[in-house]
């Protein structure tokens, strides 16, 4: 960092800011996240561990910590509780036998589908809040520039990550949208005779 462009003072407003928004940003999220999920009996970082599980097909718990910003001890007491609870599965890979990678079970499958299935926009805060902006720009806000900060600090494989599983979740959700059409349209056909 270059101190001389930077006054102590702009620096520590600068990041108190951040702060702030972010913490207020954060608790209204994790509100809306736990009302959402609990009623499968999961926690915040449950539900983010199957998610991870899911995209990564095989996660080391190093992996869902990075990618789940959490202690590994959390991402490894989580992931334990998960498999306890038949939601993932613990194996070694053939080529890679110093590792332990998790992977998500059909249960668990199961149980992240329900979840997203479950997802209601009414519920969300972030989303009522957001609705302004998109109704003004016609499009959420994309955040290009908190986006680069996360990469300046997690890393461009974070941020690749994060993207990447961002247009997976969209994929699936476009998939599930289709199949659900085509089978209220089949059952529109078949209701017309």
């Amino acid at each position: 960092m270059k101190e001389d462009l930077l006054s102590k003072r702009d620096a520590l407003m600068y990041s108190y800011k951040v702060g702030q928004l972010s913490k207020a940003l954060w608790k209204v999220v994790e509100k809306d996240w736990q009302n959402w999920i609990k009623p499968f009996g999961l926690n915040i970082n449950e539900h983010h561990i199957l998610w991870i599980a899911h995209y990564l097909d095989g996660a080391t718990i190093s992996d869902i910590s990075k990618y789940g910003v959490m202690h590994v001890s959390t991402a490894f007491n989580f992931s334990k509780k998960l498999e306890e609870r038949g939601y993932l599965t613990f194996s070694k890979k053939d080529d890679d036998k110093r590792n332990t990678y998790v992977y998500i079970t059909k249960e668990g499958e199961k149980l992240l589908t329900e979840t997203l299935e479950n997802y209601s926009p009414k519920n969300d805060s972030i989303l009522k809040g957001s609705l302004p902006l998109k109704s003004l720009y016609g499009k959420f806000p994309e955040f290009p520039e908190i986006l680069s900060i996360i990469r300046e600090i997690y890393g461009r494989e974070f941020t690749q990550l994060f993207e990447a599983s961002f247009e997976q979740a969209n994929h699936s959700l476009e998939q599930a949208e289709q199949a659900l059409q085509s089978k209220h349209e089949k059952e529109h056909f078949l209701e017309s005779f």
